[in-house]
């Protein structure tokens, strides 16, 4: 059995439950982090020694990060085209993964959704930045519906994980007619609605 140790409203511990959902892997979740606790025991921190979530172990492969966790469900359990197993078909869905989590992603916590959730003014700089960002996203979906055009990848777990707060945060956004069609055909996949559309208010208590 793989067992994943965090919270359901951590954004890092869905996207290992959305992908490992979309994958048709069963996981057991094991609440841990924020408002549980459990991260600072000496058997949470030999999974994982930063004491935060998620941690994952599958038999007797013990992890953490969330993308490293990704690549190696996806390279272990899953198949083409979530993850192809040639190198040069799966380049490009590893260079979208990593530029959704560590560019989107980044860019959305650190100058929309903290401020945001904190009631503090959204960072004018890191705001602007992260519309172009969206540009970006918004001119690779043109040849959509996915990502990587025609099927559903890795990178749309990574592309799309912040779409939720994005859409569902009190601020003001621009029209984006093809991120919005994305966005409703990602809340359409039920491994998205399960483990991604999670409420996240009591976040506020921590401005995570």
């Amino acid at each position: 059995m793989i067992t994943v140790y965090g919270r359901a409203s951590s954004m890092n511990v869905q996207a290992v439950m959305w992908g490992a959902a979309e994958l048709g892997i069963a996981v057991d979740r094991v609440d841990a982090g924020f408002g549980f606790g459990g991260t600072d025991t000496p058997d949470y921190r030999a999974m994982n020694p930063n004491g935060l979530v998620p941690a994952f172990r599958d038999e007797h492969v013990t992890m953490f990060e969330s993308a490293a966790i990704l690549r190696y469900l996806a390279a272990r359990y899953g198949h083409a085209p979530f993850w192809p197993e040639d190198p040069i078909a799966r380049a490009p869905v590893d260079t979208w993964a990593e530029w959704g989590k560590t560019t989107l992603q980044a860019n959305f916590l650190a100058a929309i959704f903290h401020p945001a959730l904190r009631g503090l003014p959204i960072d004018e700089k890191g705001g602007a930045l992260f519309e172009t960002h969206l540009d970006i996203l918004e001119a690779k979906l043109g040849a959509g519906p996915w990502v990587l055009g025609a099927d559903f990848t890795f990178a749309d777990i990574e592309a799309g994980l912040s779409l939720y707060r994005y859409y569902t945060l009190d601020i003001e956004r621009r029209e984006r007619p093809t991120l919005a069609a994305y966005y409703d055909r990602l809340t359409a996949r039920p491994a998205y609605a399960g483990h991604v559309m999670i409420d996240y208010s009591a976040l506020r208590a921590m401005g995570r």
